[in-house]
């Protein structure tokens, strides 16, 4: 099963609350009392964000921590770099030399290929996506014809 960190999933909490006021600098002791994060974890995701370029940070009495970008040049690829290193879903598909078997292997280029489009699904998602509202159907109508084919 793919799984993304704790670390990341709070990471897409923290910029979900700092995407809707884009241009407000935010306390980390903010952020942590608004998302219920600990203050310590807070801490070490906005460093993890400030070093991939996702956030800047700015320090003194007025300090704090804005996006670096708007939530529409955010994508939650670039999230999901800063806090877990590179996407890819097998070994070989960030090196060949991770694998004993990279000589032989056969599928490597369908790995790569599997891998480029996860990476591509996930770059086509921003952080303007993940604060908008989710648009739920009242009703869905299935025929119950098809129920028996």
């Amino acid at each position: 099963m793919l799984r993304l960190s704790k670390l990341t999933d709070y990471a897409t909490v923290i910029l979900s609350f700092m995407a809707r006021e884009k241009a407000q600098v935010r306390a980390a002791m903010e952020i942590s009392t608004v998302t219920g994060i600990a203050l310590p974890t807070v801490s070490k995701i906005l460093k993890l964000l400030v070093n991939a370029d996702v956030l800047i940070s700015t320090r003194g009495a007025k300090g704090g921590y804005v996006l670096a970008r708007m939530p529409e040049e955010i994508s939650v690829a670039a999230v999901i770099s800063a806090l877990e290193g590179p996407i890819a879903l097998t070994e070989c598909s960030i090196s060949h030399q991770g694998c004993e078997q990279a000589s032989g292997c056969d599928i490597l280029g369908n790995w790569s290929l599997i891998n480029q489009t996860i990476h591509n699904a996930l770059e086509s998602v921003t952080l303007a996506d993940l604060i908008r509202p989710v648009v739920v159907p009242e009703e869905v109508l299935i025929p119950v014809s098809s129920l028996y084919r």
